[in-house]
């Protein structure tokens, strides 16, 4: 399934729906008809686990046609709001270079897993605003990211097991303010508002059997930018979950971000960032494409947080 947060026009209140191709199903809407009972959002579905999710396969494979809303008359939201979103740095080996070249970090491939955190609060959907403060930053730039999102809590899983945690993937565009990295430390370069973009879907993970083998890509304004495929991970999803789990709970909704292919905007000669105006596009096989605006901050007013979060 691939499952998504909307809104219609007639409502902010982000519902849990479903998408194939071009049509959004409203899950509550058809939980109701059909006397069922199913959450009403998908952090709430992801934890009540596979009778849940047994429940919307069969509310889905039995929806009418009038069911279904053209994609263009819903707007799509952040799909959830993690717990908590753990970062993967330099997990693609040309990143490791061009990252030494321009960004000052280690030349060796690292031997273990390198990890930062981004809060929640970082979290856009899918048309978001990437805000973009010159007061602060003068080097915003792009990471596309293959988004593992986590099913069942995983706390000291080995590699074996940890596939098992996996609910399904999606699309993070890890934005970062290179020139805001403090002593090393990349929370506030990469932990700002609309920092991650996220979505536009989760797709579950009966429908990519090899998370492994997935082509990802990035475009501003429609210049491929980063080309790449996720069997070049250095650490794998599973090594990552290993890792993770090895001293930190991983619970049902967190996110992981598993690093991004080279190609950044400051790996290129010469550098490049993103400026107002422009639009970034991340695409990853079998899960779409994410699209997000890149506004001035400093004239932009959010209608509420949620605009941004996705709440």
């Amino acid at each position: 399934m691939h499952l998504l947060s909307f809104h219609t026009g007639g409502s902010d209140t982000p519902r849990l729906g479903a998408r194939s191709g071009e049509r959004v199903a409203d899950l509550a809407a058809l939980a109701a008809a059909a006397g069922a009972e199913l959450p009403g959002d998908l952090a709430a579905l992801i934890r009540a686990g596979e009778p849940a999710l047994s429940t919307a396969r069969a509310l889905l494979a039995g929806a009418p046609a009038d069911a279904w809303l053209p994609i263009s008359r819903v707007t799509l939201r952040a799909p959830l709001r993690p717990g908590k979103i753990v970062g993967v740095g330099l997990n693609y080996v040309e990143h490791v270079e061009e990252s030494h070249r321009s960004l000052d970090t280690e030349r060796e491939l690292p031997d273990r897993p390198v990890l930062f955190g981004k809060p929640a609060t970082a979290v856009t959907g899918p048309g978001g605003p990437i805000l973009h403060n010159a007061d602060l930053t003068k080097q915003l730039d792009w990471e596309c990211e293959l988004a593992v999102v986590i099913g069942q809590a995983a706390r000291r899983v080995t590699e074996a097991e940890a596939l098992r945690h996996v609910f399904g993937y999606s699309i993070v565009n890890d934005i970062s303010a290179r020139d805001q990295r403090r002593s090393g430390q990349w929370f506030f370069s990469k932990g700002q508002d609309s920092y991650c973009p996220f979505g536009p879907v989760v797709v579950t993970a009966d429908e990519i059997p090899d998370p492994q083998n997935l082509d990802l890509s990035l475009k501003v304004n429609g210049v491929t930018k980063q080309d790449s495929n996720t069997r070049h991970m250095l650490f794998g999803i599973a090594r990552l979950i290993a890792d993770i789990s090895s001293g930190m709970t991983l619970e049902p909704g967190d996110v992981i971000a598993t690093g991004s292919p080279s190609g950044v905007g400051a790996g290129l000669v010469p550098p490049q960032f993103l400026q107002p105006g422009d639009v970034v596009e991340a695409t990853v096989e079998r899960i779409g494409t994410l699209a997000n605006p890149v506004v001035d901050a400093r004239g932009h007013e959010a209608r509420d947080h949620g605009e941004l979060a996705g709440a």
